[in-house]
């Protein structure tokens, strides 16, 4: 992997990851822009505890425009875009229209390919390992700026998931923060560390999850099932079989391997449904442990964390999506119609051949 990092007309910071070591990468952004303003801000709800980023500058963010000018096509002749560059293989620049920046973090756009008719799933096995190369770079990157305790990867695909550009990508939260939903797992792992006299939580979850019904395919060196008490119609989780706390730390043998089961797990996602339904719309998120201190998390270290990707759809069946109404939405009590053994057989039976 060849790493050049570059400037846009506006100041914010452009990287491109290349498959090849003799690439250059010296094209200019020709546009004229003005530098970036934001007015992202972190408040705090004291009655819950967690942080809500308001980012009223995003209002203006491009919305479904045309393809001839999507911001996420390589540059070319006067049809000038985000990545001044005339192709790409990947490439990773700041938000122009980030939900934090600044003291309240930073946000990050990663395109996974130039081609603006694919999708992660149609890369090659190659290309998908230099995606996760990218991920694995700016986790590192993002972990030593002072304003972050947090980062977390993803990828939403599909308009009914609220993507506003079409081209394959994804994108890079660093929070100035530990999410809500991570501090739940740590406080989950504290507990079980206490009561079980030190087992750790996330090897039990994966020891019983492999040893049951609810696998949808497994390799040498990872593991994807549907959890027991999944939240989504159609949710994997995806987990190294090693326990490392985040994508710094996965091994050669891992990294080697993930391309070829996570690009089968989201061929299986597009054939749920069944032969001339439109893709299936997802959210892919890693969740990392945070680098910031756990004292609040009773005798929990970083190395407790358990890296994994969770892999849902909001899709419950054809032509039918699952909306956050009442109890989910006001109570944060999912309900869940499609049952997770069904859905683990169903991932099963859509295999590649």
């Amino acid at each position: 992997m060849k790493k050049t990092s570059t400037r846009l007309a506006d100041g914010r910071e452009l990287i491109y990851y290349d498959l090849r070591d003799d690439r250059v990468r010296d094209a200019v952004d020709r546009r004229p822009l003005d530098p970036t303003v934001t007015t992202s801000e972190v408040r705090h709800d004291v009655l819950l505890g967690d942080a809500v980023a308001v980012a009223s500058h995003r209002q203006g963010r491009t919305y479904h425009p045309p393809a001839d000018e999507c911001p996420l096509c390589p540059s070319e002749g006067d049809r000038l875009s985000e990545i001044p560059d005339s192709s790409y293989d990947v490439v990773v620049f700041e938000n122009r229209f980030p939900s934090l920046a600044g003291d309240s973090g930073r946000c990050e756009v990663v395109c996974f390919t130039s081609d603006h008719t694919a999708s992660f799933a149609d890369l090659s096995e190659e290309q998908a390992r230099l995606v996760l190369d990218a991920w694995t770079d700016r986790t590192s990157e993002l972990s030593h700026l002072p304003s972050v305790e947090q980062v977390f990867c993803f990828e939403n695909r599909g308009a009914e998931i609220g993507v506003t550009l079409q081209h394959p990508h994804g994108q890079i939260y660093a929070y100035p923060f530990t999410t809500p939903r991570t501090a739940l797992m740590l406080r989950q792992v504290a507990a079980h560390k206490e009561a079980t006299g030190g087992e750790n939580l996330f090897d039990a979850v994966l020891e019983r999850e492999l040893a049951g019904e609810r696998v949808v395919l497994e390799g040498e060196h990872w593991a994807a099932f549907v959890p027991y008490a999944a939240h989504w119609p159609y949710e994997v989780h995806l987990y190294p079989k090693r326990r490392v706390p985040d994508l710094l730390a996965l091994d050669e043998a891992a990294r080697t391997e993930f391309p070829k089961v996570y690009l089968e797990l989201l061929r299986r996602f597009d054939r749920i449904f069944g032969e001339g339904e439109p893709p299936t719309p997802y959210i892919a998120a890693w969740h990392q442990a945070p680098f910031g201190a756990l004292e609040e998390f009773d005798g929990v270290v970083r190395e407790d964390f358990a890296c994994h990707l969770e892999l849902f759809t909001i899709r419950r069946t054809s032509g039918k999506l699952k909306y956050l109404a009442g109890s989910e939405s006001g109570m944060s009590v999912f309900i869940n119609d499609v049952p997770p053994e069904r859905a683990a057989q169903r991932l099963r039976e859509v295999a590649s051949s």
